[in-house]
C-alpha cells in the first residue's frame, strides 16, 4: 500500500488506498468444521433448551399437551444435537474426552458439561412422558432441564465468539441474544404444529416474543458490526439470512393476527423451524466467509488501535 505526495508541501493527492493483504494470502485458518454437522447442531442445541424452559413453565401451570411437546422436543433436539457433534469430531471417544476435565475457561469444556447432563435429564422427562412411569422423576427431570436450558439455548454462541473468526468475535456482545431469539421462536413455532390451539397460547406467545428479540438483536448486531457486517450481507450467508428474516416476519405476524386458525399456525410454526435452521447456517457461513478475507481480521483490528491510541 503507498501514498503519492506532491511535489510542492508533500501534500496527498490521493484518497487512502484500500486494505490489501499480505501477498493475498489468510491470516487465520478458515474453521474445518463440517456442513451440515456444526449448523445442525447449533440450531439443534437451542431448539432443545427453549422447549425444555416451555415445558417446565406447561408443568408449573397444568397444561400437559404443551408440556409432552415441550419433553419430546427437548430431548430428541439434544439427541440429535450431540449425534451432530459426534458426527463432526469423528469419534464417540473425542465427546466423551471432553467431559474428562471442566475447564472453566474454555467455553468448549463448558458447553461439554451443560450439553451432557441436559441430555439426560431431558431424555428422562420424555420417557417418563411417553411411558407414563415415575411421574415425579419425570417431573423433578423436566424442571432440572428447564433450569439448565438457558445456558443450553446461548452457550454455542459463546463458543463461537470465543473463537478468533472476526465475523463470530466481533458480534459476541450480540451473538447470544441472537441464538436465544431464535431458539425461542422456534420451539414456540414447533409447538404451534403439535398443539391444540386451544393450548397453544404460551407457545403463539413464545413465537412472536423470540422473534422480536432475534430480528432486534440481529439488526444491532449488524449496525456494531462495523466492517464484518459485509460477510453478513453479502453472498450466501446475506441471501440465507434475508431469507430467514423475511419467514421469520411473516410468521410472526401471522401468529400474533390468527394464529388461533390451526392451519395458519402450522404454516407459521413451519416457518419459524425453517427460519431457526436457516439463521444457525447463515451466521456459521458469514463466519467462515470473514476467516477466508484477510481484511476481516486486519481492518477491525487497525480500527480498534486507532481508538485506543486516540483516548
Amino acid at each position: 500500500m503507498g501514498r503519492r505526495r506532491g511535489k510542492g508541501r508533500g501534500e496527498s493527492i490521493v484518497p487512502d488506498a484500500e486494505f490489501r493483504s499480505y501477498y493475498g494470502r489468510q491470516i487465520i485458518k478458515t474453521p474445518t468444521w463440517k456442513v451440515p454437522d456444526v449448523p445442525a447442531y447449533l440450531f439443534l442445541g437451542g431448539l432443545a433448551g427453549a422447549s425444555a424452559t416451555m415445558a417446565a413453565l406447561a408443568d408449573l401451570t397444568g397444561r400437559p399437551r404443551l408440556r409432552g411437546a415441550g419433553r419430546l422436543a427437548a430431548a430428541a433436539g439434544a439427541g440429535a444435537s450431540v449425534i451432530a457433534l459426534i458426527h463432526d469430531l469423528g469419534r464417540p471417544a473425542r465427546f466423551l474426552h471432553m467431559l474428562r476435565v471442566f475447564k472453566p475457561t474454555s467455553p468448549l469444556s463448558v458447553g461439554s458439561w451443560i450439553l451432557a447432563p441436559f441430555s439426560g435429564v431431558a431424555a428422562a422427562a420424555a420417557a417418563s412422558e411417553v411411558t407414563g412411569l415415575l411421574p415425579g422423576l419425570g417431573r423433578l427431570s423436566g424442571l432440572v432441564s428447564g433450569l439448565v436450558a438457558p445456558a443450553m439455548t446461548t452457550y454455542t454462541a459463546v463458543l463461537l465468539a470465543d473463537t478468533a473468526v472476526p465475523g463470530w468475535h466481533e458480534v459476541h456482545r450480540e451473538l447470544p441474544f441472537v441464538f436465544a431469539g431464535s431458539a425461542v421462536s422456534t420451539a414456540g413455532g414447533l409447538a404451534l404444529l403439535s398443539v391444540p390451539v386451544g393450548e397453544a397460547g404460551p407457545a403463539r406467545r413464545m413465537a412472536v416474543a423470540g422473534a422480536v428479540l432475534e430480528l432486534g438483536a440481529e439488526e444491532l448486531m449488524l449496525r456494531d458490526a462495523g466492517l464484518v457486517a459485509e460477510a453478513y450481507r453479502t453472498g450466501t450467508p446475506g441471501a440465507v439470512l434475508r431469507a430467514a428474516k423475511a419467514l421469520t416476519c411473516v410468521a410472526a405476524v401471522a401468529t400474533a393476527v390468527a394464529g388461533r386458525d390451526r392451519r395458519v399456525a402450522a404454516v407459521a410454526g413451519l416457518c419459524l423451524g425453517v427460519a431457526g435452521a436457516a439463521t444457525r447456517y447463515g451466521i456459521f457461513e458469514a463466519g467462515r466467509v470473514s476467516a477466508r478475507d484477510p481484511k476481516y481480521t486486519v481492518v477491525p483490528q487497525r480500527e480498534r488501535l486507532a481508538r485506543t491510541e486516540s483516548e
